[in-house]
């Protein structure tokens, strides 16, 4: 049985740890500076979003991070699936998607709209994960520039 706790202050080590398996994963460049930054402004701010960290076998094994913003092609406030991350050794156990309907609801509580989630082409596994969770790709390029 798992648990999905809100994240605290409390709970930074554990955060940064988890986002930095997680963009070694992903090949992302981390900036643990950045990270430490989001991760202390949430559960400060809840208006930004929600960190949750997963618990299962009695020890965290992972983590995941809704937030929120606002579209007009979605009528309102929509969100995003920021980060989502389970430790190799507690994947295929059904997290990933409690961890979805935990966003999912919590996204609904707060009127969101719409839940966005970002996914690399070369992750065809994650993609096939997803579309069964009822994401759809819109074949849009989602694309960044830092201001």
């Amino acid at each position: 049985m798992a648990e999905f706790r809100i994240a605290s202050t409390d709970d930074l080590d554990t955060l940064i740890g988890f986002a930095r398996a997680f963009y070694a994963h992903e090949r992302i460049a981390f900036d643990e500076a950045k990270a430490r930054t989001a991760f202390r402004l949430l559960p400060q701010d809840p208006q930004l979003g929600r960190a949750w960290i997963i618990v299962a076998d009695a020890a965290p094994v992972g983590y995941s991070v809704v937030t929120f913003g606002f579209s007009i092609e979605y009528g309102g406030r929509d969100a995003i699936l920021d980060e989502i991350y389970i430790q190799e050794s507690h994947r295929h156990r059904g997290l990933g998607a409690q961890a979805l309907r935990l966003a999912e609801a919590a996204c609904r509580e707060v009127g969101v709209q719409a839940l966005h989630l970002e996914v690399e082409r070369s992750n065809a596994a994650a993609q096939v994960f997803y579309r069964a969770q009822g994401f759809v790709d819109h074949d849009r390029y989602f694309m960044t520039k830092d201001v």
